[in-house]
């Protein structure tokens, strides 16, 4: 065991935390220590935080916890039969980490293993919100030089929003519906965008319709002022209960609805309507099927979504955001970034 240490940020209780000295991770067979650059905060991290999230409540997770599942850092070292190549490269990483030996993990959908870790998350796997992590070199992507540590560590969000684009299956010039305009919702809308989709962004704010204007989706309503047009599909990313249901009633008949967002209590949808209208419905939950094709589209500058982040605030700063309080010199963005590096 290494008697090195470092600080990381250890959520103890709800509310409650602190930045401890804490052994510094040493590399397992087939993992890879990273130095970590940045970390994304999430809504998920939010509710850990709060003492809301559900797998608290289902034996999944438990305190003390190290959060942080939206990274970018560089390999350090590496353990016994990894190749030492991986050291100094830049990377990201995958959040679901799958047994590798069940019926799902075989056919490729290690991100619903039964027995999965999640990184930050789920099974005691420790997160990203210290200066070093442990992680299986499996679950490594590398990064190429376009690709920057705020841009990396807007990966894992954007996997899951490409996964929610590609299952809208907009044809160029659709007319799409993205509900929620928080993190999720607009790299949603920014890849249908990419995908050549007429898109339209529904949210609850004025703050946070004024933003998606100025990302340049002009046709940013309310839910009382969205247009009475055909929507070919329509995403919801929101974490309201109610709008599950809506989405089903705003998509044309043969469209599709894509489920991304949860809400904190369950959500009705009328399945006759689903049948009668001949929907297709989709639920997303990871982004691991979709992290290369979103590195790509940051590295070639399809999807840009820097202005998606409001601040960057050091280790000592995570218990405040995580509370919900906005950095002083916040930007008008819904993302804030921590660099473990800084104190």
């Amino acid at each position: 065991m290494s008697s090195r240490s470092l600080r990381a940020f250890v959520l103890t209780a709800p509310g409650e935390y602190a930045v401890r000295e804490v052994p510094a991770p040493v590399a397992a067979s087939g993992e890879a220590v990273v130095d970590v650059e940045r970390v994304g905060v999430c809504g998920t991290d939010m509710e850990f935080f709060t003492g809301a999230m559900a797998y608290l409540h289902q034996g999944h997770s438990s305190y003390p916890m190290r959060l942080g599942h939206e990274w970018a850092g560089r390999v350090a070292a590496v353990g016994a039969g990894v190749d030492p190549g991986w050291v100094g490269r830049r990377v990201m990483g995958d959040t679901m980490l799958g047994c590798g030996a069940c019926r799902r993990c075989r056919r490729g959908h290690q991100h619903v293993c039964e027995q999965r870790q999640e990184v930050g998350i789920r099974g005691g796997r420790a997160g990203a919100l210290a200066e070093q992590l442990a992680v299986p070199v499996s679950s490594l992507h590398v990064l190429p030089d376009s690709v920057d540590a705020v841009l990396g560590a807007l990966v894992e969000p954007g996997g899951n929003a490409l996964r929610a684009a590609q299952a809208a299956a907009p044809r160029p010039g659709d007319r799409t519906l993205v509900l929620g305009p928080g993190t999720i919702g607009l790299l949603v809308a920014m890849f249908l965008r990419a995908a050549g989709a007429d898109v339209h962004l529904m949210g609850a704010t004025d703050d946070s319709l004024a933003f998606a204007r100025n990302l340049g989706f002009a046709q940013a309503w309310t839910e009382h002022s969205v247009p009475d047009l055909p929507f070919d599909a329509v995403v919801d990313a929101s974490n309201a209960s109610h709008l599950p249901d809506l989405a089903l009633e705003l998509v044309e008949p043969a469209g599709r609805v894509v489920y991304i967002g949860l809400a904190g209590e369950p959500s009705r949808v009328d399945t006759r309507t689903l049948a009668l209208k001949d929907v297709t419905a989709v639920g997303v939950l990871s982004a691991s099927p979709g992290l290369e094709a979103t590195i790509q589209a940051y590295a070639d500058g399809s999807v840009d979504p820097r202005p998606l982040v409001a601040a960057t605030v050091g280790l000592d700063q995570a218990g405040p955001v995580l509370a919900g309080e906005r950095p002083a010199d916040a930007g008008p963005g819904p993302k804030v970034h921590i660099d473990p590096r800084q104190s």
